[in-house]
């Protein structure tokens, strides 16, 4: 513990280095490359621990709050000050800054860059080359170089990730994971603060969704329950307005509630997503920009040239992504669902359970492996657009690869539903392919990365046992904390590691939910209780497998749910038409589908959907009052302080005028 201000802020140890082990006769070699990197860490300013494990050697890092405060000063870190501007930092003047909710000075996010620059900012200040050693290998570290790339490059250092803070950890264990008797309720700020921006996001969001389905699903209970007789066809009518209004309701409260959250947490999206993108632009690799000759831009006479290069580079671009997007719509179209109505028409039609449970493994073999060619294919395709940011080629990724799990999930109950028309046999496949879907994920999502955690464990010792000589019966047993933390598996994507991170499954669940019990919700009113009970155990679920089962994600920048939420937006627009279609096959059962009195209500009811959608978004203000009078305060104070700065400025100029 340090004190800093009158604040005690813990400088535990935050991120682990993963390198190899070397024969015992190098360790004292002064020219061992290990060696260097431990005496180079430390004269940094780190405090570095060695740990010696079974299967790699690790070396725990922390940093003390000074030279944390004077690498982000280096950096120049924008960050909130208590008159309501954002200026680059300064540790001569840290009183001035606006601290986390948790006390601290620096974010996750922020402490991770910091961390991040220190290791690699490491290079080689001498005007000749340094000779390294490493088992029986010589290589040469040149002037100017960085000391871990080189390592990482030779592969002895195999991984740079965060580490758990033990105390931390176990608190949000006892009282978010383990704490089922309040429900839906989570510590957002502690959250906030132990896993960074997104995550936390994707938590508040999660929380409030699970919240506002007690209302639908209490009416949906109240229709499976509840024999309306004669009064039936006029309910479901009624409960299908109502959950539209109430879907886009609650992601106009949404917006207002992230909004609150940022505000609260201090957070400008833009730095906050330059933050955190700089710090993992080596792990994820940059995206290919456009080349422009800022000799020809700087000079005043081709200022009309360097205009013109900018409009063809933007219009370059805009095609590229064009050019993308076409390809995967083509993909899903003239791939994917000529093979989805295929399996749907062929089960139909098959004669045995037999047969249909056999289709079916085959269906779920290939459509696996088409999802991952798709998603590798989209990876690279977006490699080749220019976006601003990471977040934004992620979000361009979401939208491609959606697409395809869309067409997967959705295309085989519109065919059904269209095809025999009949509501009670729609309702009965609905709820085995909720019920089944839900389990089979919640199964796979924590069983997998567990299996993978003790296939890895047991690899290693037996490799341990096999180097020593050592019979089976006897026990080796990892000891180390960051040796078991190294051996879970990352918080990455299914379909591929390329994919952001493991958001992008947790948020491809609720969206598919969100579509399943919205599209059909005339036809299965009561997937709103399931999927409430469902999301209550999620929220359990997920944080008890961030919490033990996988190894601390690295902070991400994420100031909204992102693309996400046009997704969402998307569902609602979609749920509009499919349940007038729905409503068209309940009230035409003789499938004459002319125009009657009924038919025409439920087209004019169709239109004034979409204009409600339109006019919720509209009425209900994205921001709360408190936020925009928040914001508006702290503009007029930035102003005032500019407006002195200036006076000031002008003043000693005309006095040195004088």
């Amino acid at each position: 513990m340090v004190e800093m201000n009158g604040h005690m802020e813990q400088t535990g140890f935050e991120v682990g280095v993963v390198v190899s082990k070397r024969n015992a006769g190098d360790e004292k070699d002064e020219s061992d490359c290990i060696q260097v990197l431990v005496s180079e860490l430390e004269k940094a300013g780190l405090i570095v621990e060695r740990v010696y494990g079974i299967s790699d050697d690790f070396i725990k890092l922390a940093v003390p709050s000074e030279i944390l405060g004077r690498v982000a000063t280096d950096l120049q870190l924008k960050k909130p000050t208590h008159i309501g501007m954002d200026i680059h930092f300064e540790w001569d003047q840290v009183a001035a800054f606006v601290r986390q909710p948790d006390g601290s000075l620096f974010s996750w996010c922020e402490r991770f860059r910091c961390f991040h620059h220190l290791v690699y900012g490491i290079v080689n200040m001498t005007e000749s080359a340094i000779t390294l050693r490493f088992d029986g290998k010589v290589f040469e570290w040149k002037m100017g170089e960085s000391l871990l790339k080189k390592l990482e490059t030779k592969g002895i250092v195999r991984k740079v990730f965060p580490l758990h803070d033990e105390t931390k950890r176990k608190w949000l264990l006892r009282n978010w994971a383990l704490n089922w008797l309040d429900f839906s309720w989570q510590p957002i700020d502690e959250v906030y603060s132990y896993y960074g921006t997104k995550i936390a996001t994707y938590f508040a969001f999660l929380g409030m969704y699970t919240k506002w389905l007690s209302c639908p699903a209490a009416f949906g209970l109240t229709l499976h329950l509840v024999d309306f007789g004669s009064w039936q066809l006029m309910v479901l009518p009624i409960f299908f307005i109502f959950t539209i209004m109430w879907a886009a309701l609650f992601l106009q409260f949404w917006k207002r509630k992230n909004a609150a959250l940022l505000t609260r947490w201090q957070i400008s999206y833009s730095e906050e997503s330059e933050t955190v993108s700089k710090a993992v632009d080596t792990d994820r690799g940059s995206f290919v920009q456009p080349h422009v000759d800022h000799k020809q831009l700087r000079s005043g006479e081709k200022s009309k040239e360097g205009n013109k290069i900018f409009h063809s580079e933007e219009w370059f671009w805009r095609l590229m992504r064009f050019r993308n997007d076409v390809i995967v719509v083509l993909g899903i179209i003239c791939l994917q669902l000529p093979f989805e109505l295929a399996y749907a028409h062929f089960y139909e039609f098959a004669g045995s359970d037999i047969m249909k449970f056999g289709l079916t493994a085959v269906y779920f073999l290939i459509i696996q492996y088409y999802t991952r060619v798709c998603g590798k294919v989209s990876v690279k395709l977006i490699k080749y657009e220019h976006n601003r940011s990471m977040e934004s080629s992620a979000d361009s990724l979401v939208y491609k690869v959606f697409g395809l799990y869309f067409m997967q999930s959705y295309i085989g109950l519109f065919y059904h539903a269209l095809r025999y028309r009949n509501i009670v046999t729609l309702r009965q496949v609905l709820i085995q392919r909720f019920i089944v879907s839900q389990v089979f994920e919640n199964l796979l999502e924590n069983s997998i990365p567990y299996l993978k955690y003790s296939y890895k464990k047991y690899k290693a010792v037996h490799k341990k046992k096999c180097e020593n000589g050592l019979s089976t019966r006897k026990s080796i047993q990892l000891v180390f904390r960051v040796e078991k933390e190294y051996l879970k598996p990352s918080y990455c994507a299914s379909i591929g590691e390329e994919l952001e991170d493991g958001l992008f499954d947790d948020f491809l669940k609720l969206a598919l939910q969100f579509g399943l019990i919205m599209m059909f919700s005339c036809a299965f009113p009561l997937a709103f209780a399931f999927a409430g009970v469902n999301n209550l155990t999620e929220i359990r679920i997920d944080a008890l497998k961030l919490l033990t089962i996988l190894r601390r994600p690295i902070p991400r920048a994420a100031a909204t749910i992102g693309a996400w939420l046009n997704i969402f937006q998307f569902l609602i627009v979609m749920s509009i038409c499919t349940n007038c279609a729905l409503l068209v096959c309940l009230y035409d059962q003789e499938g004459k589908w002319t125009i009657e009195p009924g038919l025409a209500a439920i087209l004019i009811v169709e239109h004034l959907l979409l204009l409600l959608k339109f006019v919720f978004s509209h009425l209900v203000p994205e921001e709360p009052a408190w936020v925009r009078a928040n914001r508006v305060k702290n503009a007029a104070q930035a102003q005032d302080m500019c407006s002195k700065q200036l006076r000031s400025l002008y003043s000693m100029k005309k006095r040195m005028e004088e």
